[in-house]
């Protein structure tokens, strides 16, 4: 089975429990992240946002009340995901949820003012390719905005989110949504995922300008905020 299809299965399964177990999961972690990162973002009305891998549309969310007439678009692969998200939606004007593929946008180039992705990039099998279509649907002088979560550096706090996310979590995921290998998948990807700075590097390589790093609780996840740069004037 390809990676893209194992992540359309496993987050069409668990869908339904999603919110309530990231919530215990994360001890309400991400929701104190997301917050974090929003300080660093100035979404003003009249802009245009496009969330990837939006899920069931908790930054989505966030979003679309920072800047209440700007137009907000949430995709995801998910259509079991996305059904939770238009639940949650109903009474957001300005939100669009569309069900696509993050390697393959179907978006102009230079159409928004933000792209965010959340606890998103890790599941996708190109993280080079999805970038650089980031960048494309950007902006001149866009923002692109990537929460994830990380392996921390500290040897000891590492041994700790091995245990826990490696032994505890799935056994949490067995016991309150009968979803134990589902959420195996959550440390495997993890784990596997590039270090802070090879993201940022990453980014860099891409055309992204002006990279800021923020990490969180420990280093257990992190935000990476980059540019692309204004197009240069050509006056001859």
């Amino acid at each position: 089975m390809d990676k893209e299809t194992k992540v359309q299965n496993i987050f069409n399964s668990i869908s339904s429990d999603y919110d309530r177990m990231n919530d215990i999961i994360s001890l309400n972690q991400h929701n104190m992240w997301r917050k974090r990162t929003m300080k660093e973002m100035f979404v003003k009305d009249g802009q245009s946002v496009l969330d990837v891998c939006c899920g069931t549309g908790d930054w989505t969310i966030q979003l679309s009340e920072k800047a209440p007439t700007a137009e907000v678009i949430g995709i995801d692969f998910s259509e079991k995901m996305l059904e939770v998200a238009e639940e949650k939606t109903t009474t957001h004007d300005n939100i669009e949820l569309l069900q696509g593929n993050a390697m393959s946008l179907p978006f102009d180039d230079g159409s928004f003012d933000y792209v965010t992705i959340g606890f998103g990039l890790r599941n996708l099998p190109d993280y080079n390719k999805a970038i650089e279509e980031f960048y494309r649907v950007l902006k001149p002088g866009g923002t692109l905005v990537v929460l994830e979560t990380s392996v921390p550096e500290n040897k000891f706090v590492g041994q700790g989110f091995d245990f826990y996310f490696g032994t505890i979590m799935p056994k949490l995921g067995g016991l309150i949504a009968d979803r134990s290998k589902e959420y195996e998948w959550l440390y495997e990807s993890t784990s596997s995922f590039l270090s802070k700075d090879a993201l940022k590097f990453m980014m860099s390589d891409c055309g992204f300008t002006n990279i800021k790093v923020i990490s969180h609780t420990f280093g257990t996840a992190a935000t990476h905020i980059g540019y692309r740069p204004l197009e240069q004037v050509d006056f001859n």
